[in-house]
């Protein structure tokens, strides 16, 4: 019987330490054109960069603060990585940002220096706050500080309060291509070799390619496919692909990609509900999966 295989993320490297940007070019461009005529219009206070998970937002948010606030001004952080709890102390397991980092935040912000520097706020992200917190960044944007600049990176632009959004610049970003994707890869995976049904797989987000990556989830994708597309291929070959990709719920959506990826819409909404049905009905997660995979080995 196969082990369970620890599930581990691809460790990105800091976006704080990274200045190995790809792609985004015309976005960091809109920011240094309107700050280097910063003294003859106004820099707009809020820049909101939106965009899928895993393509670079935070990448360019720091770049861009480092433009700003240099070695000299002071700069804020808010992400799940500085999440404090009620008494002050980092909360490791929260997938919220609470609104005591906020407030925490506001705090050192009133006793930063005085010192005419520009100060940085970089939130990431924006819709992993919870609703006090939001609401306090609110409060913040409506009288931003004069030399503030705000950078909200925000996975999904729809789950951020209409007000927040309104008070900001929204650049939207773009996936990355599959040429940036490749030099990503070679980058940060060395040789590894991506094939080209990954790259099309990760929907121009490093991240998930990475993450697969980490967790196997690539080999198990190509041996989906394979089964899938195997005229040969018997419901033990099925099953053994099924209890691969339930040892594991983050590879639990290479089921769903791979029926996208093969045109098969029409069972895409009850493969989503009975996958979402594993952990809300507690479902034997091996059965589940190997029922939408024969399903989808009918339709071909």
């Amino acid at each position: 019987m196969a082990t369970k295989k620890k599930e581990i993320l691809f460790e990105f490297p800091n976006p704080m330490d990274n200045d190995y940007l790809i792609g985004h070019r015309d976005t960091l461009k809109s920011f240094m054109d309107a700050w280097d005529n910063r003294d003859k219009y106004p820099v707009h206070p809020v820049w909101m960069l939106c965009g899928p998970r895993g393509i670079g937002k935070a990448t360019l948010a720091y770049k861009i603060a480092k433009q700003v606030y240099g070695n000299v001004g002071d700069f804020f952080v808010i992400d799940l990585a500085h999440n404090l709890d009620d008494r002050g102390n980092i909360k490791t397991d929260a997938k919220k940002i609470s609104v005591n980092t906020v407030r925490n935040m506001i705090e050192r912000m009133q006793m930063s220096s005085m010192s005419g520097q520009w100060r940085v706020v970089l939130i990431d992200a924006v819709d992993e706050l919870t609703v006090p917190a939001e609401n306090a960044i609110l409060k913040l944007l409506e009288e931003p500080p004069a030399q503030t600049l705000f950078l909200l990176v925000t996975h999904q632009l729809s789950a951020v309060l209409p007000t927040v959004r309104s008070r900001a610049r929204v650049e939207k970003m773009h996936p990355l291509t599959i040429d940036e994707l490749r030099e990503l890869c070679l980058r940060f995976l060395g040789d590894e070799q991506i094939s080209n049904d990954i790259l099309k797989l990760s929907n121009g987000s490093f991240g998930k390619i990475a993450n697969l990556k980490a967790t196997g989830g690539d080999i198990i994708y190509e041996e989906l496919l394979d089964v899938l597309h195997n005229k040969h291929s018997t419901a033990s070959d099925l099953m053994d692909v099924a209890v691969k990709i339930s040892m594991s719920p983050a590879l639990y959506g290479i089921v769903l990609d791979a029926i996208a990826a093969l045109g098969l819409a029409d069972i895409y909404p009850d493969a989503n509900q009975a996958i979402s049905d594993i952990n809300r009905l507690n479902l034997k997660a091996d059965i589940t999966i190997f029922k939408i995979i024969n399903e989808m080995k009918k339709c071909l």
